[in-house]
């Protein structure tokens, strides 16, 4: 009796995980399993490097969505395409697009490109595990990633210059001649180590100045 309910409910189980909709599988396991565990790795190595790497040293959270949700959506595209048939080289042309893509409603800075093509590329690296691929390669790739970011982030950049814009109103100062009180002006005002200022706007219609100043930490 046992051993038939057992049996029974195999069989129940094996229909279930069989069963199709419009020649699609309702069910599969082993593929959902695969794609969990990649997604896993994928989520915890972006984590390390924006939460523990980035945010320490930037403090701007401004792209931690952008971030994110880049990473996610690459991943379950690449893992989609990868159990398809579409062209390799239509997802490498995608990649790119995505990968070099800047918003038009404002300049986003290098460091924050950077890490962007950062979480691009790991989203593709993780979706990419299969069987052909051994888990020791992708994890050496996400460990030689984390290594390269933390030590040019942290160890070998330590004096790192950093850039601002302010809106400054003692408009006689910014004169060439009178650049030493300039920054010694900005460098009481905010207490910063100010290392060069750039004259990016002047308007004189409210006697003020867009100034883009350069200072260490």
């Amino acid at each position: 009796m046992l051993l038939q309910t057992i049996n029974d409910s195999t069989n129940t189980l094996l229909g279930i995980t069989n069963a199709k909709i419009f020649k699609h599988k309702l069910f599969d396991l082993m593929d959902l399993g695969e794609l969990a565990f990649n997604f896993t790795i994928n989520i915890v190595v972006l984590l390390i490097i924006i939460r523990l790497i980035y945010l320490p040293v930037n403090k701007n959270r401004e792209f931690i969505f952008t971030f994110f949700v880049f990473n996610v959506v690459i991943f379950f595209l690449c893992s989609i395409m990868g159990n398809s048939n579409v062209n390799s080289g239509f997802g490498f042309g995608l990649f790119a697009i995505l990968s070099i893509m800047r918003y038009r409603t404002e300049s986003v800075a290098i460091k924050e490109m950077t890490y962007l093509f950062i979480s691009i590329s790991i989203s593709v690296i993780n979706a990419l595990l299969n069987k052909k691929i051994a888990l020791d390669e992708i994890i050496f790739c996400n460990g030689i990633i984390i290594i390269t970011v933390y030590i040019l982030e942290k160890l070998w950049v330590k004096s790192r210059e950093h850039t601002r814009i302010l809106i400054y109103e003692k408009i006689e100062l910014i004169k060439p001649e009178k650049r030493a009180e300039l920054m010694a002006d900005i460098k009481d005002r905010t207490g910063l180590d100010i290392q060069n200022i750039e004259i990016v706007k002047i308007d004189l219609l409210s006697d003020s100045a867009s100034l883009r100043i350069h200072y260490k930490e």
